[in-house]
């Protein structure tokens, strides 16, 4: 079989196209990467694939890489919510319109399966005080921000190219994933690297604000159960599945865990403002693929979170670079351009 990849040298892209390579070394993986900050080739160092820099708003370059593929996974996107506050217009352009230039594309070349791989974040914010409420298949869309609205958008597209053009697709939203490979821009990898370097971890108000913690392992086989499933059995066709960790945390919590780690006590916090729009909750309900599928996540938190640690501290090598000469999106910086709108 041959496997599109778009994506694939990003966080999760990378660790799928290495979980994809082990589990089926048999399959022909293309991977369409445009190599942004975000996305990285020694990701897959010592990887068999092959590998296209292309942009997915690239007609031509979707067609090249697209071609005689049976299966398409769609990661590509921009993916970093303060990012999409100072620049919704690249969030736009890559996550809509290159959703769509795939799915044309995927039309024309007849793929047996197109899965989108998006985020818990379409379906906006849950109260801390409700604990009983979490998201699920049926849930509204109600994204608050530039990012999670733009992949609103490719999931209404997706669906819609399924419902009206026959397009065989599946869809997961995944909670918050965590492991190797993360740009240490995001919350897990910037506290960690952070501590190694030997700073305070910039903790957003009181680390109030809850997250369901999903393995990046954990979310590949879910995808792979998935994508199986549907190349078998037709009546998979078109359906979402929600994909959690069942590791609710308060940032807080998971801040503590790591000081735990780090050996470090409560004064290497650093409370900094809440971003624009700041959900307060997410919280998956899995329990339609756990019970379609019998997919569960294997992997607990506390334990991985370890590993990450350690990969970070294997991998310096990797990390700091990426690091040096960029800074980080200041809160700040996103209130005056707020005010200056």
């Amino acid at each position: 079989m041959k496997i599109l990849i778009t994506g694939g040298c990003g966080f999760i892209g990378s660790n799928f196209v290495r979980f994809w390579s082990k589990k089926y070394p048999k399959d022909e993986i293309v991977v369409l990467d445009k190599l942004t900050y975000a996305g990285h080739k020694e990701n897959l160092k010592g990887v068999e694939h092959v590998f296209i820099k292309g942009d997915i708003c690239d007609a031509s370059a979707v067609k090249k890489a697209m071609k005689s593929a049976d299966v398409v996974v769609h990661f590509a996107a921009e993916s970093h919510v303060d990012r999409s506050i100072m620049e919704p217009g690249v969030f736009m352009q890559t996550n809509v319109i290159g959703t769509h230039i795939l799915l044309e594309e995927a039309l024309r070349q007849k793929v047996k399966l197109f899965h989108h791989v998006s985020t818990d974040e379409v379906f906006g914010s849950l109260p801390v005080d409700r604990p009983d409420l979490r998201f699920n298949e049926s849930t509204n869309y109600s994204p608050n921000s530039p990012y999670s609205a733009s992949k609103a958008a490719s999931d209404h597209l997706v669906r819609a190219y399924h419902k009206t053009f026959g397009l065989p697709v599946t869809i997961t939203n995944t909670s918050n994933n965590y492991g190797p490979y993360q740009d240490p821009e995001k919350l897990i990898p910037r506290f960690i690297t952070g501590l190694i370097e030997g700073k305070k971890v910039p903790l957003m108000g009181n680390g109030e604000n809850v997250r369901d913690w999903c393995y990046v392992e954990d979310h590949c086989t879910a995808m792979d159960a998935v994508i199986g499933s549907a190349l078998k059995d037709k009546k998979i066709l078109g359906e979402t599945f929600c994909v959690g960790g069942d590791s609710e945390k308060t940032n807080l919590e998971t801040t503590n865990i790591l000081l735990k780690i780090f050996a470090k006590d409560s004064s290497w916090i650093e409370k900094i403002p809440h971003r624009l729009g700041h959900d307060e909750r997410y919280a998956i309900d899995s329990s339609k693929i756990k019970k379609v599928l019998g997919w569960e996540p294997a992997n607990n938190f506390e334990k991985s979170l370890v590993e990450t640690v350690r990969w970070y501290k294997d991998n310096e090598w990797w990390w700091k670079p990426l690091k040096e000469g960029r800074p980080l999106i200041d809160p700040d910086v996103q209130l005056k351009r707020a005010n200056s709108v």
